[in-house]
């Protein structure tokens, strides 16, 4: 993986991405996307619990959402190296308002019917889709080349920050007013994000405009792009397994151990917690990193399957706390070497082609895993279905770990060339 170094002077100040209004503006709409997102967290699965007191209900309403995501990834990839990704974004959060605020009315109403919130989490899941290439491959026009690595890991900690705040408040609000209130901030916070990205100025990074489209042309020169180096797709196969499992515990089986032993409001404390080691992870992560930092960060990941252990084992409180907030450090400590690895290291005009590819491996599992996980866990019990998971999750690491590319892979020396290619 590629970074800055100490090489020619002191490494750059933390808060140095930040006297560029470009990366400012993007930064705070990352942020607000999270606060959402974090809020929609807590209040969508006791909204669907309320409406049909179903976990393979729920199942299938989050798995709608993912499946939508996962199968326009490629073509938001497409339109983020096509269009400026600013322009992208701002249409993309004002998709994404709009369904949560027509969600918001009919539980509010009384009409959310099972039908109608897979719809709605679709066209939600739709929206994310362009948002997450466009976003990830739009910092690197937004700082220079000598900042990306505390320019990724500020973004981290925002958006960690403001999942952080999104679950607090998501939880308050679910107790105060319900999810209907709770789904209604949710749009709230996509449109606002919608308006800081008005505010990036960014050209787009793809052909000259005289050039014709050609969609499949293009997913084909991202795909190439994505297939030539193997620590790329390795890790993305790993996570393949990771974030099926961790979607599936986060966003269906969790919920119904906590309903039926220590309650909703501990468990999005808990899931706070996460973020709050999330947030601690980026901090670490923009003062130091090894120079084998991809490495080290795949490594950490093993730690994604201690929660799903503590919780398909024993429930016990004070043990679920510990291993989500080391779960969410290790976890920051892969995503900001990931992030700076593929900015780096591939070219700017085919960067968000090569997210969506990333993001569609590594969430392929998930709609499967969350509408499958419900009636797992009916037939062989939520315990042994997480235990399940959590040793796939741990094959899947250290079957990653065996590519030699990836282990030797060092940081860049921070004056703009490539780390070798694995």
């Amino acid at each position: 993986m590629t970074g800055t170094g100490r090489a020619g002077g002191a490494a750059p100040e933390l808060t140095a991405p930040l006297r560029h209004g470009p990366f400012r503006a993007l930064a705070a709409g990352r942020t607000l996307l999270y606060f959402g997102n974090g809020l929609a967290t807590v209040a969508l699965a006791f909204a669907v619990l309320d409406a049909t007191g179903s976990v393979a209900q729920l199942g299938l309403v989050v798995g709608a959402r993912t499946l939508a995501n996962v199968l326009l990834l490629l073509a938001g990839g497409v339109l983020a190296d096509r269009m400026p990704r600013g322009l992208l974004l701002c249409g993309a959060c004002a998709v994404a308002a709009g369904s949560q605020g027509v969600l918001a009315a009919l539980l509010l109403l009384g009409a959310a019917s099972l039908p109608l919130m897979i719809v709605l989490a679709a066209v939600n899941g739709a929206a994310a889709a362009a948002n997450l290439p466009a976003a990830a491959a739009l910092v690197p026009q937004t700082v220079p080349a000598a900042l990306l690595r505390q320019a990724n890991a500020l973004a981290r900690i925002g958006m960690e920050g403001g999942r952080i705040i999104g679950m607090s408040f998501g939880t308050l609000l679910v107790a105060l007013i319900g999810p209907g209130g709770a789904i209604a901030a949710d749009g709230a916070a996509f449109a606002l994000a919608g308006v800081c990205f008005l505010a990036v100025r960014s050209a787009a990074p793809g052909r000259p405009s005289d050039v014709a489209a050609d969609p499949l042309r293009e997913l084909a020169e991202g795909w190439a792009e994505f297939t030539r180096r193997r620590w790329v797709w390795a890790v993305v196969a790993q996570f393949m397994v990771v974030n099926a499992g961790m979607s599936a515990m986060v966003a269906v089986l969790g919920p119904a151990i906590a309903d039926a032993s220590f309650g909703r409001t501990s468990w999005g404390l808990m899931l706070t917690v996460n973020s709050v080691g999330m947030l601690l992870g980026g901090l670490l992560a923009a003062r130091w990193q090894p120079r084998r930092a991809l490495c080290y960060g795949v490594a950490l990941t093993a730690l994604e399957a201690a929660p799903l252990l503590a919780l398909g084992l024993s429930p016990v409180l004070p043990v679920l706390f510990a291993v989500m907030f080391l779960a969410g450090v290790a976890v920051e400590q892969f995503t900001v070497a990931w992030e700076v690895s593929l900015q780096q290291n591939v070219p700017q005009d085919r960067l968000a082609r090569v997210y969506s590819y990333d993001a569609l491996g590594s969430f392929l599992a998930m709609p499967a895993g969350q509408a499958a996980v419900g009636p797992v866990a009916e037939a062989a019990g939520a315990g042994p279905t997480l235990v399940g998971a959590a040793v796939l999750m741990l094959a899947a690491t250290g079957l990653a770990l065996c590519d030699r590319g990836l282990r030797t892979l060092r940081r860049a020396d921070g004056s703009g060339g490539n780390a070798p290619e694995g």
